[in-house]
């Protein structure tokens, strides 16, 4: 992949054969983003899981204390009294069965989260094949298929994300936007780190994380120490 002179000289800055501390990491991170618009810090965490197994598998959510620093609209599938509470809550859009055809047909999907009561899920089910790949089915598991959709809303308006293993067995979140201070970013990570640690499998043996990385989304990686988890 190639990149340009900007990336180029971020890059210098850092040493690609050490192990950062986490707020050090993050410093330098900061340090080195310079794109014309806020980017987004990500973190990459592989792991030692084998997704292939049930067993294994990882896949929860966080509310980071900052918040994301991204406006998140929410689509709520509802019915009776909850599409009202849901509309109070402040969800961005709300409905029931009229909106398959939208989504099915029309391809519209200007929302980043879906949540669904229980009983409307039967209806959801059938957006599988449109939602799933792009990590937009509702889980009882992110907090995102529940009766109490006030605080799904907003859990998830102030700052709640998703984890969850990807093909490589890696974790991909964001922790905040460059423009956040050092504690905010680490007030985040610390967060999210121990989620993560929280939700490892049983049957996982052995050092658990084996890598973590932080990188804006325009900048390079920065290799934080992973041994201690």
């Amino acid at each position: 992949m190639k990149h340009g002179k900007r990336f180029a000289e971020a890059s210098k800055k850092v040493d690609r054969a050490k192990l950062y501390e986490p707020a050090e990491a993050i410093a330098l991170v900061k340090e080195t983003a310079s794109a014309k618009f806020d980017e987004t810090v990500e973190i990459h965490i592989r792991t030692s899981c084998d997704g292939r197994h049930a067993d294994q598998q990882i896949r929860g959510a966080v509310v980071l204390p900052a918040g994301t620093g991204k406006k998140v609209r929410v689509l709520v599938f509802a019915k009776g009294a909850k599409l009202d509470e849901a509309q109070a809550a402040g969800a961005d859009y709300v409905g029931g069965q009229e909106l398959l055809p939208k989504i099915q047909n029309e391809g519209w999907l200007d929302f980043d989260v879906v949540v669904a009561t229980p009983d409307m899920m039967s209806v959801v089910g059938r957006l599988g094949r449109v939602l799933g790949p792009k990590g937009l089915m509702p889980n009882p598991k992110a907090g995102t298929v529940t009766m109490d959709v006030t605080k799904a809303i907003n859990d998830i308006k102030a700052g709640k994300i998703e984890y969850r293993l990807d093909k490589s067995n890696i974790v991909h979140c964001p922790i905040g936007k460059a423009s956040f201070t050092q504690e905010q970013l680490m007030e985040n990570y610390d967060a999210l780190m121990a989620a993560i640690v929280k939700a490892k499998p049983a049957a996982v043996k052995g050092q658990y994380l084996k890598s973590i990385s932080i990188a804006t989304s325009m900048g390079p990686g920065v290799k934080v120490i992973a041994n201690r988890y």
